[in-house]
């Protein structure tokens, strides 16, 4: 271990700061991860900060021995921005305290808090009827959720993540804790801080250390709502459901109807070659509201009688607080040590952003179905999976407006949609990277300004001298003019993150997985919106960073156990 990482871990641990090295079990916890493109990754050392104080002492440790830290919460990142593949992890799980105050319709909690820890409160409390504004994963990272934004659930209902934030506390880049509050007046330092970690702050400006949110009433009478899940795929003696007569009118009509705000219904187009059953769709339905409206909605808006029936039939009306536990909390249990991941597989991703005119629609399914045919055609007998997400969004997330009144740009957006691929075999990389890369080429245009993507949905690949355009629009530079002014030396150097003004790279992950090394791609310059219409922002060299992830990381690996390393990689069957 080079010299500066010894003399930092004494420091931590004079500091009394958790550390974890390798070989010990809470490293090897903390640095676990479901996604096997990241199998190598082994910084130097873990620190869980339980305190404030602690992120404060690391922040400045971290600047004076000029250690490259990695944020991680949930460590959910699509992208990895989450797992750090050197220097050191700042893993904050240990501050994931929570305080509930229903007198004030508030919610305080650590910057280390999953939506498990926060959810529970209510359930706990039997607090029937409100909702925190979170993810639709208990092991989801609050922080990284609500930095990026966030679509929950009931977000149609009461607005994006971020836009029930009162209050955020973060260590900045000079080891300051600063508190920034929604009513801090936007043009001064710290309202202008407060806006962008709203939408734009994950890993940009500093660590956040404590947040508070707003607890919101749903509409429905007496505490419930109603929510539930349907597979739709072709009975045994039909064609495939991709094929069928009217399953594509069906699904024209079902992404241009506009949709009550009460109504949030996700929607994933499925294809996967694991499966004997063909290609389908699988809904999510979320209804603020009680199951008489739930189906006269249904009733009113969908005109497939299968589909009508079994969406009513597979959607029950539950307390609020069941359905936290149920839906989102299952097998949540604070006092279990949660195991090492058992999806042993790859995938990548990459996002989009649609409005729900009949023209896009259309496109956007063709496309998809199109894809899903070419899939099955070109992967036969293959352990793959090739799967489009549809995120509902729009009612009360499209305000405020216009989107530069928030850090979070793509205000019009009705559905965020990623794509995802996922494999088995190593061996099959360099052709889910060239399959996802001919995908973006086709659909990126369709996206909102021809560029938009979602950060907390994001892609590795894209480079990060193009991926603050895609991320946050028009409001690029007043995000670098804020990072000017927290982070001058540019300390944090997030993935596709925010650069500081005039800046031609990205963070730390440009040469990572973006650009290969080779600089800007896609004509990165701040006229990318040239480009419109073209799919040139997505153009590159995926299939060049086939193995580029395991190969850089496997230049730091260092193990202190090869033969429990040596059996994990022959179960996986390498």
């Amino acid at each position: 271990m080079p010299p500066k990482f010894t003399a930092a871990i004494q420091a931590f641990k004079a500091d009394k700061i958790p550390v974890f090295e390798r070989g010990e079990e809470e490293y090897e916890r903390s640095v676990a991860t479901p996604n096997l493109l990241y199998r190598f990754a082994r910084p130097e050392f873990v620190l869980q900060p339980e305190t404030q104080e602690h992120v404060v002492a690391i922040i400045q440790q971290a600047r004076r021995l000029k250690l490259q830290l990695t944020i991680k919460c949930g460590g959910h990142s699509y992208a990895g921005h989450s797992t750090a593949f050197e220097g050191v992890s700042l893993d904050l799980r240990r501050m994931n305290w929570t305080k509930l105050d229903m007198r004030k319709k508030t919610i305080t909690f650590g910057g280390g808090c999953q939506w498990g820890n926060v959810y529970k409160t209510l359930i706990n409390d039997r607090e029937d009827g409100y909702v925190i504004n979170g993810g639709r994963c208990p092991f989801v990272g609050v922080g990284g959720f609500i930095l990026g934004g966030g679509l929950g659930p009931f977000s149609r209902s009461i607005g994006m993540g971020s836009d029930t934030v009162q209050e955020i506390s973060i260590v900045t880049a000079d080891g300051k804790l600063v508190t920034v509050k929604d009513t801090d007046d936007r043009q001064s330092d710290k309202g202008r801080l407060f806006w962008a970690l709203c939408g734009a702050g994950g890993g940009n400006f500093g660590v956040v250390v404590e947040m508070k949110l707003a607890v919101k009433q749903l509409r429905a009478p007496g505490g419930v709502v109603v929510a539930g899940r349907y597979q739709w795929f072709a009975g045994k003696d039909e064609p495939d459901l991709f094929d069928q007569d009217d399953f594509m009118s069906t699904m024209h009509d079902f992404y241009t109807t506009d949709w009550p705000e009460r109504m949030t219904i996700d929607s994933t187009w499925i294809c996967d070659l694991r499966l004997p059953s063909g290609n389908g769709v699988r809904f999510l339905t979320y209804f603020d509201g009680d199951k008489e409206d739930f189906d006269a909605t249904i009733d009113k808006y969908i005109k497939h009688t299968t589909l009508v029936t079994q969406l009513k039939r597979r959607s029950l009306p539950e307390k609020t607080t069941r359905f936290l536990h149920e839906t989102l909390v299952a097998q949540w249990s604070e006092e279990t040590v949660k195991a090492f991941p058992t999806n042993k597989s790859y995938s990548i991703y990459s996002s989009f952003v649609f409005s729900n005119d009949r023209p896009t629609i259309e496109r956007v399914t063709t496309l998809i179905r199109e894809k899903a045919a070419a899939f099955r055609k070109a992967f036969p007998g293959e352990r793959v999976e090739f799967l489009a997400t549809f995120i509902h969004s729009g009612g009360k997330m499209s305000n405020p407006s216009p989107p530069v009144n928030s850090a979070f740009f793509w205000r019009k957006a009705i559905y965020h949609m990623y794509l995802t691929l996922e494999w088995e075999d190593k061996w099959m990389e360099r052709d889910m990277r060239a399959f996802l890369r001919d995908a973006k080429a086709e659909l990126r245009p369709l996206s909102l300004n021809g560029m938009a993507a979602f950060v907390n949905f994001p892609d590795g690949a894209l480079p990060g001298s193009i991926s603050e355009r895609m991320y946050w629009g028009d409001n690029e530079e007043e995000l670098r003019r804020i990072k000017q002014k927290w982070d001058k030396e540019n300390f944090f150097q997030s993935d596709q993150g925010v650069r500081l003004p005039g800046s031609k790279e990205g963070g730390k992950g440009d040469k990572d997985e973006g650009d290969n090394g080779k600089g800007d791609k896609g004509k990165g310059d701040k006229d990318k919106g040239k480009d419109e219409g073209q799919g040139a922002l997505d153009q590159g060299d995926d299939e060049d960073l086939t193995d580029s992830l395991a190969g850089k990381q496997w230049e730091v690996y260092e193990t202190k156990d090869i033969v429990a390393d040596l059996q994990e990689l022959a179960d996986l069957g390498f």
